[in-house]
C-alpha cells in the first residue's frame, strides 16, 4: 500500500506583509512552520503506515525553503518527500494550487490513499483536497473524524456532517481530508532526524510535468483574482454608557440601528 500526504509551509506569525500588486502574501524572510492541520493528516498516515506496512510519501508546493517541512516529516516517519518549486507556480489560487499538486502527484506515482489536512491556516478555504481529487478523477471524503477500518481495497471512515455523523466506505485510489480531532500528532524524533538528515528530497518544476502549459499554473491559471487585501485597522475607541438599564438598552438599540446591524 502506498500513502501520500500533502503538506504546506505556512507563516509562523500573523505579522505578514501583502504584495499590493498581486494580493498574495510575502513569504520571503518570514518565519515558517508546517501547517498545523497537516500534522493531523501526517499522523493519520503514519498510523496507517504502521498498521499496514505501507510506504508514506509527502509532497508540498513552495519555494526551496519548504524542504524544512519535508525534513520534519522525515523526523516523524515519512519515507519519501518531494517539493514542487517553480516561479511559474507563484501566486496560485486554490484551483491552480490543486492542479499543480495533482500534476506533482502523477509525477511521484499515483498512491492508493491521499490524506490531506482539512485546510491551511493561511488560506482557510478547505478546497484544495477535494479539488486535487477531482483533477485526479478519484473519489474523496472530507471532514473525516475517525478511521474505522483500513481494508485491502477500501477504507472505512467516520465523517462529521453538519447535522449527522456518517460512515463511508471508499475504494482506492481515493483522497480523504481529516479533522484535527482525529489523532494527537507526534513530535519529531531526534533519532530519526540523525538517520534522515541526508535523505534525498525530490524537486520538480513545470518542465517535469505532463502538462507544461504555463496558462494552467500560478497567477495565469488562477481564475480568482484578489482586488484588494489589507490587514485590519485596529480600533481602540471606547465609550462608556451611563444611566438606568432601560436607558442604556435604548442607546444600544439606537447605535445598532445606526450601524445597520439590526
Amino acid at each position: 500500500m502506498e500513502i501520500l500526504t500533502c503538506i504546506k509551509q505556512v507563516p509562523g506569525t500573523s505579522e505578514v506583509e501583502v504584495d499590493e500588486k498581486t494580493g498574495v502574501l510575502k513569504r520571503d524572510g518570514v518565519d515558517s512552520k508546517m501547517n498545523p492541520y497537516d500534522l493531523y493528516a501526517l499522523e493519520t498516515a503514519l498510523r496507517i503506515k504502521k498498521e499496514k506496512g505501507a510506504t508514506l510519501k509527502v509532497i508540498t508546493m513552495g519555494p526551496p525553503q519548504a524542504k524544512q517541512i519535508i525534513e520534519e516529516s522525515f523526523m516523524m516517519g515519512a519515507d519519501e518527500g518531494a517539493i514542487l518549486s517553480d516561479r511559474k507556480f507563484a501566486g496560485a489560487d486554490v484551483l491552480a494550487t490543486s492542479y499543480t499538486l495533482s500534476q506533482g502527484i502523477r509525477k511521484v506515482g499515483n498512491p492508493d490513499l491521499i490524506i490531506c489536512g482539512k485546510q491551511t491556516t493561511d488560506g482557510d478555504t478547505a478546497q484544495v483536497g477535494p479539488e486535487i481529487a477531482e483533477f485526479l478523477n478519484i473519489p474523496h471524503v472530507t471532514n473525516v473524524t475517525k478511521i474505522i477500518e483500513v481494508k485491502e481495497k477500501s477504507i472505512i471512515v467516520e465523517v462529521d456532517m453538519p447535522n449527522t455523523q456518517e460512515v463511508c466506505e471508499v475504494e482506492y485510489p481515493c483522497l480523504i481530508t481529516v479533522e484535527k480531532c482525529i489523532f494527537q500528532p507526534r513530535l519529531p524524533s531526534f533519532k530519526l532526524g540523525l538517520t534522515t538528515k541526508n535523505k534525498e528530497i525530490s524537486v520538480y518544476s513545470l518542465g517535469d510535468f505532463e502538462d507544461q502549459d504555463e496558462k494552467n499554473y500560478g497567477l495565469n491559471g488562477s481564475p480568482t483574482q484578489v482586488l484588494r487585501i489589507f490587514p485590519p485597522t485596529p480600533n481602540n475607541e471606547k465609550e462608556v454608557l451611563r444611566g438606568s438599564s432601560e436607558e442604556i438598552s435604548d442607546i444600544l438599540v439606537e447605535k445598532l440601528i445606526s450601524k445597520k446591524l439590526v
